[in-house]
């Protein structure tokens, strides 16, 4: 199977395998430690900070790619699917330790409001880069880790409360990050036909194309509806399924693979709409080819 049919596992949502601190009942910091080899490909629901403590995450993103080793970071926004490949390193007996931390950009707007720093939006987009942690960074991640024993125990304002403290820490240590950080609220528009295109079967709500094009919801919901004539919910469905039935009818694909392929993330929902359409269900559809 090849990588556009694996299962894309969303972030924070479906990541059973990492302790998490959750603020308001949602995953905003997780912390994982793994020994061996794992690749996979997930969808980042909120923006991400990545922060390795041991070992070495690689993370590939179009025709990017870009390799986070011990006491570095890299800032990636939210809506996006990537594929990673993570590892411990001989000299620390092939233990990977890691940190993420899951931004909403409500935080991130009341963190900018509270915090009374001036700055100014980049002239010229700043590149995704990783970064060297400081001194005060590692300090800090070091001070998160008896949280994590208790995990369910830590009030949501003590939460909140490290989360401030992490911006500070980087707008004081690196201001290309801090950068990279006011980015995230200020996408440039795009081409509408490139980001569905590009985003088509992923499993991105109308909320996220919206950001991915750099516009509100009902402008775009408005700019897609003269572009395609006709409404981005129903207009997205139907290209799903048409690819889905594609899929069912030449290739070896099972009908959850099929699924999670196309962008739907409930075989009984996928199941329901292929009736709706097709007036079969997917199943039927495969055993006619047996």
């Amino acid at each position: 199977m090849t990588a556009l049919f694996k299962r894309v596992v969303k972030a924070p949502k479906d990541l059973a395998s990492i302790t998490m601190l959750k603020l308001k009942g949602l995953s905003v910091i997780g912390a994982c430690i793994y020994s061996g080899v794992k690749t996979g490909t997930m969808y980042l629901q909120d923006h991400v900070l990545l922060f390795v403590l041991e070992g070495t995450y690689i993370v590939r993103f179009g025709k990017k790619e870009y390799k986070v080793r011990k006491n570095e970071m890299v800032l990636l926004q939210k809506a996006i699917v990537i594929e990673y490949e993570k590892f411990g390193e001989s000299d620390s007996e092939y233990a990977l330790d890691y940190m993420m931390f899951f931004l909403k950009d409500e935080l991130l707007n009341e963190f900018l409001n509270m915090s009374n720093i001036k700055y100014s939006y980049p002239s010229v987009p700043i590149p995704v880069t990783v970064h060297s942690a400081t001194e005060r960074l590692q300090s800090y991640i070091a001070s998160l880790k008896p949280y994590f024993k208790e995990s369910k125990e830590v009030r949501d304002e003590l939460v909140k409360l490290k989360l401030f403290e992490l911006l500070f820490n980087i707008v004081d240590a690196d201001e290309k990050l801090l950068y990279q950080f006011l980015q995230l609220k200020r996408k440039e528009p795009s081409s509408i036909v490139k980001v569905i295109e590009e985003n088509l079967m992923n499993p991105v709500s109308l909320n996220d194309l919206a950001y991915l094009s750099g516009r509100s919801l009902s402008t775009f919901k408005r700019e897609f509806q003269a572009i395609y004539n006709e409404p981005t919910f129903q207009w997205i469905r139907n290209r799903r399924l048409e690819k889905a039935k594609e899929l069912l009818m030449n290739s070896g694909l099972s009908v959850t693979d099929v699924c999670f392929a196309t962008g739907f993330e409930n075989v009984a929902h996928f199941s329901k709409s292929f009736k709706k359409k097709y007036g079969i269900p997917p199943s039927e559809v495969k055993e006619s080819l047996n």
